[in-house]
């Protein structure tokens, strides 16, 4: 059995760097109330972390990237990352792999539901958790995984929030992120910007890749998510929390970006 001080088996040398000196080309490692540093770090091995519950935000380089329930992340090996989530409960199974693939797939960050078929493979390779023996079947499975990705993974674009280089748009990112269920006028966003309105919204999606309309729906979405996970609200208060008048305006943003439709913790 690995050593459970080790995070996610590896021994830390410092903060952020860490010396792996693990036997086996693959392993898993599972935890249930999983809690991180959150300061930035890496590793050689790739990882594929499989959320069984709750939800938890990746950051990396100038994008930040929501992993909910059932969804997977999948890192390459030297890409520096940190992890936080305001989440009750963050249940995480991380499988580690070296040597990787060079193909095109394995060296990009990707983020997707994952598949039933893939779900229940990383449920049964639970079994081998944290185990140090060498096991052909686990090697073999592990590998299957692997190779499967490239054919299961359906990109989740959705569920990344882009940070702008550009310096003069951190305002108005922090400002819509802290205020996300207020009013945003244009105009307010335009002057932390000290840019005219059209010239913010040209510039916002030059930098990010999506309309300043489309951040502020995903930030709101994505808001709400944390807000479900409490278990506090219904439906109808999230969507008011989050900046929405009615219901059905939230579960039709909810379902654009989610790609499922809000579950009901309580009655709304």
């Amino acid at each position: 059995m690995l050593n459970d001080k080790a995070k996610c088996g590896l021994l830390e040398l410092k903060e952020g760097i860490f010396l792996d000196n693990h036997p086996k080309e693959a392993y898993v490692w599972y935890e249930k109330d999983w809690t991180h540093d959150d300061y930035e770090h890496k590793h050689h091995r790739a990882q594929l972390v499989y959320v069984e519950e709750g939800y938890q935000y990746f950051h990396v380089a100038h994008c930040t990237y929501l992993v909910p329930q059932h969804h997977v992340i999948w890192i390459p090996s030297g890409i520096a990352h940190r992890t936080t989530s305001e989440a009750k409960r963050v249940n995480l199974m991380t499988i580690l792999f070296q040597p990787i693939l060079t193909d095109d797939f394995y060296q990009q960050v990707h983020v997707f539901l994952a598949p039933p078929v893939l779900r229940e493979m990383i449920l049964y390779a639970s079994k081998w958790n944290k185990l140090e023996g060498t096991n052909k079947e686990e090697d073999h499975f592990l590998r299957t995984i692997l190779l499967t990705l490239p054919a299961v993974c359906e990109e989740a674009l959705s569920l990344q929030i882009p940070i702008p280089k550009d310096e003069r748009l951190h305002p108005v990112c922090r400002f819509i992120n802290t205020n996300f269920g207020n009013t945003l006028a244009i105009d307010v966003l335009s002057e932390l910007a000290h840019m005219s309105v059209r010239t913010l919204q040209r510039t916002f999606k030059k930098e990010t890749g999506i309309t300043l309309q489309k951040y502020i729906q995903l930030i709101r979405v994505l808001k709400s998510v944390e807000l479900i996970n409490t278990e506090q609200y219904t439906l109808t208060q999230v969507a008011h929390l989050v900046g929405y008048k009615s219901l059905s305006a939230f579960s039709l943003s909810y379902l654009t970006i989610m790609k499922s439709k809000p579950k009901h913790l309580k009655s709304s």
